[in-house]
């Protein structure tokens, strides 16, 4: 494995997937008192954006960027950024099957390895935890612009720490594998 990776290369291990969020409200569950019903403000704007991401779940990092929407040529300036913050390391990606990961005008660094899962199967990936922790955070928000949603998104990624990244996204079966993989 060394041979082919080279000597000096550190190898990783990443899961990327890609996230819509928007200004519509997304509401939660709360406990309340015997028929007492819960009332909180509702807001119906469709106006949203993506975030294309990748966690690395033995160690936690974990990097994003926004688009305004979800296509290959978005998915290309993705991939060119996430291949400049890895520097000379070596990844393996996990993707999804959407149509922007696989599309053929795609250009793959030589520093990116994609592996595709299986059609219909985002619970073999580790991301879309992670991305429902995100959401989850602002449940029960509402912002007057994207922009005040982008700014809180931010600000709760940028809190986020690779502990908590790794818990997140740290599955069994990938760990274990991980760890064979490397003895």
């Amino acid at each position: 494995m060394q041979n082919w990776f080279g000597t000096g290369k550190r190898r990783r291990y990443l899961c990327q997937d890609e996230t819509r969020v928007g200004l519509k409200s997304d509401t939660g569950r709360v406990i309340t008192a015997p028929k007492v019903k819960p009332t909180a403000p509702v807001q119906w704007d469709r106006e949203n954006f993506w975030i294309y991401g990748v966690v690395e779940p033995e160690t936690g990092w974990h990097f994003e960027q926004e688009y305004d929407h979800l296509n290959s040529t978005h998915f290309q300036s993705f991939l060119d950024g996430l291949s400049e913050a890895l520097g000379d390391d070596i990844a393996v990606i996990q993707l999804g099957q959407a149509k922007a990961d696989q599309a053929l005008a795609l250009r793959w660094s030589e520093n990116l390895i994609p592996i595709f899962q299986p059609a219909h199967s985002p619970e073999l990936n580790p991301i879309e935890r992670f991305w429902q922790w995100i959401k989850q955070q602002t449940k029960g928000e509402n912002f007057k612009t994207l922009s005040e949603l982008r700014t809180r998104l931010r600000q709760v990624l940028e809190e986020l720490t690779a502990e908590q990244v790794a818990s997140l996204t740290g599955y069994n079966f990938i760990l274990e594998a991980l760890f064979y993989a490397a003895s």
